[in-house]
């Protein structure tokens, strides 16, 4: 097992790239088995979730050809099989995301249940309600089993706005009969950049962005060559970086208007930068105390489907906050689990509070100092991560396949920073 050796008390200070959106090359991948073409895929993120799609992928059937970093040509001119392999399907969650392409290409879809991050109970209620709503049957015994003779569109309300059930939903009906209405869908960056590369393949969405899609089924779907957007979660994860270890940083290729609730919520904690084209800077000597809401209040900073503050960068302000000078209360409303990572804070020096699963008061700002850590998500693994790197002495931290998960070629990226971080095998 793979672990990091870190010294922290470093400033972070150079230029780096964001990589592509994990969290929409995910789909995109999926949404390539809709058509026999060739799909190319660029700006492609190097890392374990994408690798295990790839694998995914070709076990139905699928050809995946490298053609240089971070650009992959995709082809699925026959799928050999609609069951997802068991092995792929435990190691990552998104192997959901084939039962909605493989029911609207072949009419079956065998799904073991997913693995992923375990940060607390992730429904898959809302899939089974947006598949069924569309025509298919649903067996469930030791794995789902989806079938259907023809999809046809649905007026659909879905009962919480999952992204990866929107994203289902939307690959599974752009070739249903009719139209589709999707009500109370996700808007995420991610799920609007997998509807612009439908509707580069030939599919009639409207809505892109807002929480009620309108989609219109067509007949089939041509290949496409479609960009990946930028990482907005690893965006905000280095500007908690920059912040904390007191350095100067510049963010290449960063959309402005992803971060625009991330930028509220950081600007609670005094953390502000600049957004100049797609650079974001962020400054040496930040104020890092705690604005006040009206009247002296202790603020708040709580999570929600978007385009409220992303639930993937609780973990990373948690970190920020026991730096910051001033009390503040973090709200993870979305997931039970997602704060227990806290209390290896509170061993390196953290003053927090745990109220409860989804609430902590944190006051700062905290010396914090080495320690020996495990990373549990990708997420929490980063938040380690970055409080290792603003702590004082030496830090390990292990399992960190997690974050590699979610992050490309971190290690590297961070030492031309000038962190002081080693990859140990």
């Amino acid at each position: 097992m793979s672990e990091y050796l870190i010294r922290g008390g470093v400033p972070i200070n150079g230029t780096i790239k964001v990589s592509g959106n994990k969290n929409a090359a995910l789909p995109c991948i999926a949404a390539a088995l809709l058509t026999d073409e060739p799909v190319t895929l660029r700006n492609i993120p190097e890392i374990e979730d994408v690798r295990v799609m790839f694998e995914v992928f070709t076990a139905l059937g699928g050809e995946v050809e490298f053609l240089m970093s971070n650009v992959y040509r995709l082809k699925m001119k026959d799928i050999k099989s609609s069951e997802i392999p068991n092995e792929q399907a435990k190691r990552i969650r998104a192997s959901i995301l084939f039962a909605g392409p493989l029911l609207a290409r072949t009419g079956k879809a065998v799904l073991p249940p997913p693995g992923g991050d375990v940060i607390g109970r992730r429904r898959l209620d809302t899939h089974l309600l947006v598949l069924t709503e569309l025509g298919s049957k649903v067996k469930m015994r030791d794995t789902f089993t989806f079938s259907s003779k023809s999809l046809k569109g649905a007026d659909i309300f879905l009962d919480e706005a999952s992204v990866t059930a929107t994203e289902n939903a939307i690959m599974a009906s752009v070739l249903a009969k009719g139209k589709t209405i999707l009500t109370n869908a996700a808007g995420e960056p991610h799920v609007q950049d997998l509807c612009r590369m439908l509707v580069q393949m030939g599919a009639q969405i409207e809505g892109i962005g807002s929480n009620i899609l309108t989609i219109t089924g067509v007949k089939k779907l041509s290949g496409c060559e479609f960009e990946i957007g930028p990482d907005f979660m690893e965006v905000g994860s280095f500007i908690g970086l920059a912040a904390v270890t007191g350095g100067d940083l510049h963010i290449e290729g960063a959309r402005k208007e992803d971060m625009r609730p991330a930028k509220i919520a950081f600007g609670k904690l005094g953390i502000v930068w600049a957004h100049e084209g797609n650079v974001i800077h962020v400054p040496k000597n930040l104020p890092m105390e705690v604005n006040h809401d009206l009247g002296g209040m202790i603020p708040k900073i709580d999570d929600a489907p978007w385009p409220g503050f992303p639930p993937d960068l609780i973990s990373i302000v948690i970190v920020i906050a026991t730096q910051i000078k001033g009390t503040v209360l973090i709200h993870e409303k979305m997931y039970e689990s997602r704060m227990f990572f806290v209390d290896k804070l509170i061993g390196m020096g953290a003053r927090i509070v745990l109220c409860d699963p989804h609430r902590a008061v944190i006051s700062g700002p905290a010396k914090l100092h080495g320690s020996e850590l495990i990373s549990p998500d990708v997420r929490a693994g980063m938040a380690m991560l970055i409080a290792a790197l603003c702590a004082e002495g030496d830090s390990v931290i292990r399992n960190v396949y997690q974050i590699e998960r979610g992050y490309e070629k971190l290690t590297d990226r961070l030492a031309s920073l000038g962190a002081r971080i080693v990859r140990k095998e």
